[in-house]
């Protein structure tokens, strides 16, 4: 009796501490990334960060030559159309510098405009295959 109320008093411990990090910004989730050879890597994200700061974080091979100011399409991923559709419409703005990018697909973002939320967590975002020089 006395190790279940212990174990009770940690998971409700566990909670709020989780809950106490989500409202300090301190919460973070999975993202996965896939290369051009299919190759998966899951990193850490931190919630209201963008998904291209979490790959430069995690030393994904993605250019992002304007650091993340939407000044070029060099961030350019493919999502799956289920997280696609979640996020709605890029911004016109968005969309005029995904007319740039190599390999544009309907389900086409820059990551640089994608802030990671708790609903992110485990989505995937696929890197498109470099053109052939």
């Amino acid at each position: 009796e006395g190790r279940d109320v212990a174990m009770l008093l940690r998971a409700a411990a566990s909670r709020t501490m989780g809950r106490l990090a989500c409202r300090r910004g301190l919460s973070s989730v999975s993202l996965t990334f896939i290369d051009q050879q299919g190759k998966e890597t899951a990193v850490p994200a931190e919630v209201g960060k963008s998904v291209l700061d979490a790959a430069l974080a995690s030393k994904i091979d993605i250019e992002a030559a304007c650091g993340g100011e939407m000044a070029c399409s060099t961030c350019h991923v493919i999502l799956e159309p289920d997280n696609f559709d979640s996020l709605g419409e890029p911004a016109e703005e968005e969309q005029d510098m995904l007319d740039l990018a190599w390999g544009l697909t309907k389900t086409s973002r820059l990551c640089c405009q994608i802030k990671v939320t708790d609903d992110l967590d485990g989505t995937k975002y696929t890197l498109p295959e470099e053109p052939a020089l």
